[in-house]
């Protein structure tokens, strides 16, 4: 689970729904990127543009242990 991912996405006061389209990404895909459950590893172009959306350094994905 990336909680670090969730509570990025909450401090912005965004839902999952929200955070997909800023992103250019299905709903599920973005909730199951969340959960842990898909992108491991995640694509680079879909870890820029949620980072956008979000507004985080993308390479944050790649630092999870």
């Amino acid at each position: 689970m990336r909680d670090w991912l969730k509570a990025i996405r909450l401090s912005k006061g965004l839902s999952t729904y929200q955070v997909a389209e800023l992103a250019g990404i299905g709903q599920s895909y973005y909730w199951a990127i969340e959960a842990g459950e898909r992108g491991n590893p995640l694509k680079v172009p879909v870890a820029q543009a949620i980072a956008r959306a979000l507004g985080f350094d993308w390479t944050q994905f790649y630092e999870e242990a």
